[in-house]
């Protein structure tokens, strides 16, 4: 068996099949550690919107986590802790990046190319690579004749230093929020390349004292109760359906807005859209940026960017030394951001035609012995929890495979089809994801493709179900 990626989803399927006596697979990862996004992001701020205590394994709860929202580098601490205590790294190979996959159905194996022109082969897959993959570039005519300094901020060089340069950030959401106030005080300026202002709430998370972390570390019930806590206050926002809830937030935002000293800036960073039509922000420091001499908002759009500097909307140009593309992923392409072919032909990209779509989010007719973690249509509560439901869920059908003599399973279509169809009716009704307000949730169908529409209580009810009879199967034959 082969596990692509060693981010949270791939050391838990890993973690998982070891201990179910499942041990012939490797866990292939094309950067040179363990972490997935935690170890690509290392922007400053970089820090996970989800409160730690649930946003971590149900099996290695963290007693000393130094505050609520951990940032980038404890979380990649904690998971570099968890892969060396399950004794995981054996099972990594590092540096290898697997650019495409081709079913034989012959031989009921998955051939494996890697860009370095190597060769795998494993029985089944296990897809670990999630939506945050493929960083996303903007189409600026001359971004690529700039002379200066320009990099993703998934892709930051630890070796640049920004002070006293002029730096433009281009891009107003997530990793912009954390980025812009750390690197405000150091630049000489800067511009914030706003599309689309944002609902940005602050955001509770004073350290915790050493009071607490005693607590934590000496009273067993102490992080349990804290971890039911946080999962009932996610549980009762995340499906955006309460009316009360939403008002609460938007009044909460624009307190948070009101911290902006100039009028007319705070009218230009106040949000259109209703809250949660888009990923919800939180942050105490990104307003009060916007109140120093050194940080401009533009929001008129850029024209092009020329050798030494950006021309703006209304033709100004702006003398820039770096650009810092806060542009975020690729997140509609999962899978196919992987040349994947699977029975007769098909591939991935007419598969998903309207956009990703698979059964539980796990599996897509048509590619067989093929499971996916973070697939499509499972955005939603703490990803790290609603991924071990989901490997749970795989676990159980590989145990069933080999208990049955299986060669291979695929989801049949129609299965497939209905989970779909229902899936998409109750996207519908949440309100606020159908406004067209731009965000990644769609594919260029129109189609929602990363959102869960219900909660983790509800996840974990469906991915529990025993559901064989939504495979078709072959058996191993000698």
């Amino acid at each position: 068996m082969a596990v692509i990626g060693a981010g949270p989803g791939g050391l838990c399927a890993g973690i998982e099949l070891q201990r179910a006596g499942l041990d012939d697979f490797v866990i292939l990862e094309k950067a040179p550690s363990v972490g997935g996004t935690w170890w690509h992001n290392r922007y400053p701020g970089a820090e996970c919107d989800v409160q730690s205590h649930l946003y971590s394994y149900t099996f290695e709860p963290k007693p000393d986590w130094s505050r609520p929202y951990a940032a980038q580098a404890e979380i990649l601490r904690y998971l570099e802790h968890v892969a060396d205590k399950y004794q995981m790294l054996p099972r990594c190979r590092f540096g290898v990046e697997i650019c495409s996959a081709r079913w034989d159905q012959d031989r009921s194996v998955w051939h494996l190319q890697t860009t370095a022109d190597q060769h795998l082969e494993a029985n089944i897959v296990i897809s670990a690579i999630g939506m945050f993959n493929d960083i996303a570039t903007p189409d600026i005519p001359g971004l690529e004749e700039f002379a200066g300094t320009r990099f993703h901020t998934a892709r930051w060089p630890e070796d640049h230093d920004l002070t006293g340069e002029r730096v433009a950030v281009i891009g107003s959401a997530a990793s912009a929020v954390q980025t812009i106030p750390e690197i405000a005080p150091l630049v000489a300026h800067l511009d914030v390349y706003q599309r689309t202002p944002q609902w940005v709430l602050p955001k509770a998370d004073e350290p915790f004292t050493e009071q607490e972390l005693q607590r934590f570390r000496e009273d067993p019930d102490a992080v349990p109760a804290q971890r039911e806590k946080i999962y009932a206050q996610l549980e009762a926002t995340i499906l955006f359906d309460d009316a009360e809830m939403l008002a609460e937030s938007e009044a909460a935002g624009l307190r948070n807005l009101a911290q902006v000293e100039d009028p007319d800036l705070r009218r230009r960073l106040t949000p259109s859209m209703r809250y949660g039509c888009r990923r919800p922000l939180l942050s105490n420091c990104y307003y009060p940026a916007f109140n120093r001499p050194n940080v401009e908002l533009v929001d008129c759009g850029i024209e092009r960017i020329e050798t030494n500097g950006i021309v703006d909307g209304n033709g100004r140009t702006r003398p820039t030394d770096t650009i810092i593309l806060a542009t975020g992923f690729e997140t509609t392409r999962f899978l196919s951001s992987i040349d994947v072919t699977g029975r007769d032909g098909l591939h991935i990209r007419d598969a998903w035609r309207d956009g990703a779509q698979a059964y539980r989010g796990i599996t897509t007719a048509g590619f067989p012995n093929l499971f996916m973690i973070y697939g499509p249509n499972t955005n939603n509560g703490s990803l790290i929890y609603m991924l071990e439901l989901e490997v749970a869920y795989i676990i159980r059908h590989i145990r069933d495979m080999i208990r049955n003599d299986l060669a291979w399973i695929d989801v049949r279509p129609e299965f497939m089809d209905a989970y779909n169809t229902q899936l998409q009716q109750d996207i519908a009704g949440v309100t606020v994801w159908a406004a067209d307000c731009r965000g990644y949730y769609r594919a260029e169908s129109g189609r929602v493709v990363t959102q869960l529409p219900y909660n983790m209580t509800m996840w974990r009810q469906q991915t529990s179900v025993p559901d064989a009879d939504a495979y078709e199967s072959g058996r191993i034959t000698t």
